[in-house]
């Protein structure tokens, strides 16, 4: 059981890297919302973000028994949050517009999620599971804001006319 934790609360060994591994796992949950996006099945991300959020929370207990607190090599909770960036983006299906909105949000959920601003790393402080996963809700819901704030302020820069 304690091999399957690993597994899935490593992102499927992403956690790992010896350098920057949120970011790592930041970057393989990219790869799957870019895989459901062009697959145009949006409830396949609301799936992936709940259930990413569910095994952060099942997985939490045993990362931090042994690895302390909220040990980096957990990335399954940067997969919620990651995934959160990008709930209520209407994506165009240009190939283009679609990839310059995911990095965009990338690169503000790593923003939030590293500098942990408005209040973000109050909500890591939050006791097992539910810190763990809860800043990088959080981080997901401010870079979900500001990535919307950027297409209704500058549409071209999107793309979106």
């Amino acid at each position: 059981m304690n091999t399957l934790k690993y597994l899935l609360g490593t992102g499927f060994y992403s956690g790992l890297t010896p350098k920057a591994p949120g970011t790592a796992g930041s970057f393989v949950a990219l790869l799957i919302v870019f895989g459901i996006v062009y697959a145009q099945i949006h409830s396949l991300l609301i799936i992936f973000i709940i259930s990413s959020g569910l095994l952060s929370l099942w997985v939490a207990s045993y990362f931090e028994e042994e690895f302390g607190k909220d040990p980096q090599i957990m990335v399954i909770d940067e997969w919620a949050g990651q995934g959160l960036t990008f709930a209520a983006i209407s994506f165009t299906g240009d190939l283009l517009t679609n990839v310059t909105l995911l990095i965009t949000g990338f690169i503000l959920f790593r923003f939030f999620d590293i500098l942990k601003p408005l209040g973000i790393n109050k909500v890591q402080k939050a006791k097992g599971g539910f810190g763990i996963l809860g800043d990088d809700l959080l981080a997901g819901l401010f870079a979900l804001i500001c990535l919307k704030t950027l297409i209704f302020t500058w549409p071209n820069l999107f793309g979106m006319n």
